[in-house]
């Protein structure tokens, strides 16, 4: 079990820097934080099934310029921690709420750290316009460190709000129920308004259409 927890807590801190700071290889997108984290805690289908429902939501950012978005990856980890050995999917509205307060609060503790990063660099802006290696380096190394600091930080937080939900749990079946239905409509809300976005109304469309038709042609014959 503390292995568990401390795997957990690894894959956690790795999926945060894969945000911004260190390698961008996508272990950040929620499905693939979500899974992961499923299968570290026994639970591969719940890890899934958190996974789809967060990226739904992570569908609707545009990550460009100086947008500021939700860590998404982080609020899978959590969320799927509060989910996983739950009976049946009933958690899943819980869980998914919870990853989203999370997902909201590691955002803004990433435009924190950005904040602290920039206050360094104009700090030690003469150095680093003067080529000084170790300035460089510096830099860098804080900046990954407040990053570790920060994914940690919000990590162990959630996953403090998961233990105690799990300890108390202040929700009634039904109220179960309607939250889960309240955050997947939300979800299926969120990525329906980021694909018209993205789409737009001309030939993008069609195609998103078409193959929306395919896919449920699909799920009929199979």
């Amino acid at each position: 079990m503390i292995e568990n927890v401390l795997l957990l807590g690894l894959w956690g801190v790795l999926v945060g820097l894969d945000m911004t700071s260190v390698g961008q290889t996508m272990i950040s997108r929620p499905l693939v934080a979500g899974t992961v984290a499923g299968i570290i805690l026994g639970d591969p289908t719940g890890g899934f099934t958190i996974g789809v429902l967060l990226e739904f939501f992570a569908l609707e950012v545009l990550p460009v310029g100086a947008v500021r978005y939700p860590d998404y990856g982080l609020g899978a980890v959590v969320a799927v921690a509060a989910v996983a050995g739950s009976p049946g999917v009933l958690a899943t509205g819980l869980a998914g709420g919870l990853g989203l307060v999370t997902a909201y609060v590691g955002g803004l503790s990433a435009h924190l750290m950005r904040m602290l990063n920039g206050k360094d660099v104009n700090k030690n802006t003469e150095q680093l316009a003067a080529g000084i290696a170790g300035a460089v380096y510096g830099v860098h190394l804080r900046g990954l460190l407040r990053d570790v600091v920060r994914a940690a930080a919000v990590l162990t937080i959630g996953l403090g709000a998961v233990y105690l939900i799990r300890q108390t749990m202040p929700i009634t079946l039904q109220g179960a129920i309607y939250l889960r239905i309240a955050v997947v409509g939300a979800a299926i809300a969120a990525v329906v308004s980021g694909t018209v976005r993205l789409t737009g109304r001309r030939v993008a469309m069609q195609w998103f259409v078409l193959g929306l038709a395919c896919g449920l042609v699909g799920v009929v014959v199979l």
